[in-house]
């Protein structure tokens, strides 16, 4: 099945600059893992060292952050988008 994945800038130079990419899986979790056998490197940025996925990255499945769904176990279907949206922190008080 085919899943829509919306790469942020920051990780583009995994994706050969593309901002958007095909992927196959059932789940969030075999997403990341088809993606990582296309474009090597990306999965560790988007996973820590026990393969879940960072604190910082959010992933939005048609809109909707799978951290209130089942996370990475997350089922998907033909068609779904997949958008990587990593947090944005920092800034000034005035």
């Amino acid at each position: 099945m085919a899943i829509v994945v919306h790469i942020p800038t920051p990780l583009q130079r995994f994706t050969k600059n593309q901002g958007e990419v095909a992927a196959q899986g059932a789940t969030v979790a075999d997403v990341l893992v088809d993606l990582d056998g296309h474009f090597p490197g990306i999965r560790e940025r988007l996973c820590d060292d026990r393969g879940a996925i960072r604190k910082f990255i959010n992933f939005y499945l048609n809109d909707e952050d799978i951290r209130f769904m089942d996370g990475e176990k997350t089922v998907l279907k033909d068609g779904d988008t997949l958008a990587i949206i990593p947090a944005i922190a920092g800034g000034s008080v005035a």
